[in-house]
């Protein structure tokens, strides 16, 4: 059934393609930019993926100021120091080269730097940006956050010990450049944890309340790659063609989620991120099977239709209708399971290093996250703490 109303916006630039990165000069020229603010962290540097990017530019009158120092969980501090070197070194752009952090961060930053301000927390929420905000590219390094063409980011309060969130229209990048030779040096267990994270952004974008026939389309074919892919990428990590499919899978992914919105599977993880620094795709991992059987009977339909881009046409007729929704939580849990073999990923918030003194809290910080406004059923916190001690 179609829904009565619904809105789809995807305003990034999409390259996709093995030389990508070659693009850079002629899309910065399109964007009247010729300073960019590059900033990236350590790992990128040291896996040597900062030379395919600085290539790109050695026959162009592009210079470019770097920061490499983005912690793996960014925070407000580090958004505040980051303006006040864009602004003292007359930067025209930003280009984020990384994962969930340095994209977040490159965002939060645009936002200081568009408003002219220092307080970055009078911005938190939905639509309250008013400005059209500096170009800003992304060149994301991992297969998960989709963070590349959505108008979210989400940074760390260490003063309240919670995730932020900010989530605008002015916020999407420019332009997205997907390359696989930017993942290629990715270790296997962040391929398993953000790959799961991209399935995550596609399955909870097809089954929560904002989902409509374009986000539906763009989270079927996520889910297929992924589930096509995502085993082969880690058992041959050099391939580069297992690579390139799962990074357009979490684009893709990561339109339709911005376009659906997420539901408690991310509410979860926003706490559980908040809280005790689990990483987000992890989370992701762990909770998605709970957060399907949370919403079972209410949208059993739409979790039994998703059998058939994960499993494939054979498995979903062998299926009996009544028996697909079950099935399509059963696979889930079978591919958690060899990613747990394949790689060690935590399967359980105890693995993930998780205290259970700390459930409590983290139920209470989740049924206020801003994802549960759109699960299909309703988050209460005796039902958010029934789920985490499930998961522990």
């Amino acid at each position: 059934m179609l829904p009565s109303y619904y809105e789809f916006q995807n305003p990034t630039k999409i390259i996709s393609g093995f030389r990508a990165l070659e693009n850079l000069p002629y899309e910065l020229k399109l964007l009247h930019a010729k300073k960019p603010f590059i900033i990236t962290d350590q790992g990128i540097i040291k896996a040597g993926l900062l030379k395919n990017i600085k290539k790109s530019f050695n026959e162009s009158d592009i210079t470019f100021i770097l920061f490499d120092k983005v912690p793996q969980d960014s925070s407000i501090t580090t958004v505040r120091n980051l303006s006040e070197i864009y602004k003292s070194t007359k930067c025209d752009s930003i280009i984020a080269v990384g994962g969930g952090s340095v994209i977040d961060t490159a965002k939060a930053l645009n936002i200081l730097i568009t408003e002219d301000a220092t307080d970055l927390l009078q911005f938190e929420g939905s639509d309250i940006l008013t400005k059209p905000m500096k170009p800003l590219i992304v060149i994301p390094t991992t297969v998960g956050t989709g963070s590349e063409v959505t108008g979210v980011a989400v940074i760390k309060d260490k003063g309240r010990n919670a995730k932020v969130s900010f989530a605008s229209q002015f916020l999407t990048p420019k332009v997205a450049v997907l390359d696989p030779r930017m993942s290629i040096t990715l270790p296997k267990q962040i391929i398993a944890s953000t790959g799961m994270d991209a399935l995550t952004h596609a399955i909870e974008s097809y089954i929560c309340l904002q989902k409509n026939p374009v986000s539906d389309a763009f989270a079927w074919a996520a889910i297929k790659l992924i589930s096509q892919n995502l085993i082969n990428a880690i058992k041959s990590p050099k391939n580069r063609e297992y690579r390139f499919s799962l990074v357009n899978a979490a684009c893709l992914a990561g339109i339709g989620l911005s376009n659906s919105i997420a539901g408690i599977v991310h509410s979860l993880g926003h706490a559980v991120g908040g809280v005790c620094s689990v990483p987000h795709g992890v989370a992701m991992s762990i909770f998605l099977p709970f957060g399907l059987e949370y919403n079972y009977e209410r949208v059993n339909e739409y979790i039994a239709e998703l059998l058939l881009p994960l499993a494939g046409p054979e498995v979903y007729v062998e299926t009996s209708s009544e028996n697909r929704a079950n099935k399509t939580i059963k696979f889930i849990c079978e591919l958690r399971n060899e990613l747990h073999k394949l790689t060690e990923l935590p399967q359980t918030l105890y693995e993930a290093g998780v205290p259970r003194d700390k459930l409590e809290k983290i139920a209470r910080i989740a049924i206020d996250d801003g994802s549960v406004a759109f699960n299909p059923v309703e988050l209460e916190y005796e039902d958010a703490l029934k789920i985490l001690k499930l998961a522990y």
